[in-house]
């Protein structure tokens, strides 16, 4: 046991260098041709102050933030797993990602307009799809709740029904869209990393850092639940508190995360998975396992979306759907469900 632990603690470690070399490369790439070495070595005031715009202001935002958000997709993804003891179960099964599209849907179709002087205007869609995400995911909670008792199964059956509704909703918004405001739905939808900044980064850093908190908390309980909620609750886990807290714990890093970057498919599902197949099913190591690779594969996907096409950008969602439908599709032909007890 002390041998397995530590090699799962190896591999932990070596996902930390493999996310730096990563970001490292996608500061390296970009279409302007512009890199880490031009801006360390550049031979005119002009072209290294250029350099050092673009790698500070327009790269490494960007490259923050899909780390960021990768962490957040993966980690979600790892809690709805073990909370709902199913393996396709991903961040968007709970109607928090169709509620924050809803909400951005709203804004950039009937053009709410939130611009009085000048800085919100950019601030319109994220703060509508945060509202979005946190509305269905109280909603949901309280439909579910029965004299203190969350059934599982009704946040499970309720998120499909709340997912479907918000995305007929959003299906009548895009119907009567003129074409401006359908291309900009189009694009928000496949998920894009153009919007960052430092700005923006600050913002969802506080949502990030309370669902890592929890997440770190309610790994034991997750364990336990793993077996039947009756047998966690004989021994001695908060069961009512710890699903609270996991949803909680994805509506904080998700709801904010689509809302700035879109939607983005299959990180949340085929992340857990790669890691389980490393470390098990303990969610001691599945959860900072899920966060780190989660922010590795999206970082890299977001670099090959920034340069297959270049100088043009291909909708990262795009990207992670091509990649992530295959390593699915292999994980369901190899592992059958088995990984975690139903």
């Amino acid at each position: 046991m002390i041998d397995v632990r530590r090699h799962v603690n190896l591999w932990l470690l070596a996902l930390v260098p493999v996310l730096a070399l990563v970001m490292l490369g996608a500061l390296e790439v970009g279409a302007s041709g512009i890199g880490i070495g031009s801006l360390l070595h550049g031979s005119e005031d002009a072209g290294r102050s250029l350099s050092w715009m673009v790698m500070t202001h327009i790269r490494a935002p960007r490259v923050v933030l899909s780390a960021m958000a990768g962490a957040a997709l993966g980690t979600a993804g790892a809690i709805m797993q073990g909370l709902f003891r199913n393996p396709l179960a991903d961040p968007g099964l709970i109607g928090v990602s169709s509620g924050a599209a809803l909400a951005a849907a709203c804004v950039i179709v009937l053009g709410v307009d939130m611009a009085q002087p000048g800085l919100l205007n950019s601030w319109a869609v994220p703060i509508a799809g945060m509202a979005g995400s946190f509305l269905v995911t109280i909603l949901l909670y309280v439909f579910a709740t029965r004299a203190g008792i969350t059934s599982v199964t009704t946040v499970l059956l309720a998120g499909v029904a709340f997912g479907a509704f918000s995305g007929a909703l959003t299906g009548i918004l895009i119907f009567r869209a003129n074409d401006t405001a359908l291309r900009d739905l189009t694009f928000w939808t496949l998920g894009s990393f153009s919007g960052a900044n430092w700005e923006r980064i600050g913002l969802l850093t506080p949502f990030l850092l309370v669902s890592g908190i929890i997440a770190t908390r309610i790994a034991a309980p997750l364990n336990a639940m793993l077996l039947g909620e009756a047998d966690a609750a004989l021994m001695g886990y908060p069961v009512e508190r710890t699903k609270r807290l996991a949803m909680l714990a994805v509506a904080a890093s998700v709801g904010p995360v689509v809302a700035f970057v879109g939607a983005i498919g299959f990180i949340g599902v085929v992340v857990p998975h790669l890691v389980r197949l490393v470390t098990g099913p303990d969610h001691r190591f599945v959860l900072p396992g899920s966060a780190l690779l989660g922010a590795i594969l999206l970082t890299a996907a977001d670099t090959v979306s920034r340069v297959i096409a270049a100088p043009a950008e291909l909708p990262v969602g795009i990207v992670t759907a091509a990649l992530g439908t295959p390593v699915f599709v292999w994980l369901l032909s190899h592992i059958h469900g088995a990984d975690i007890p139903s």
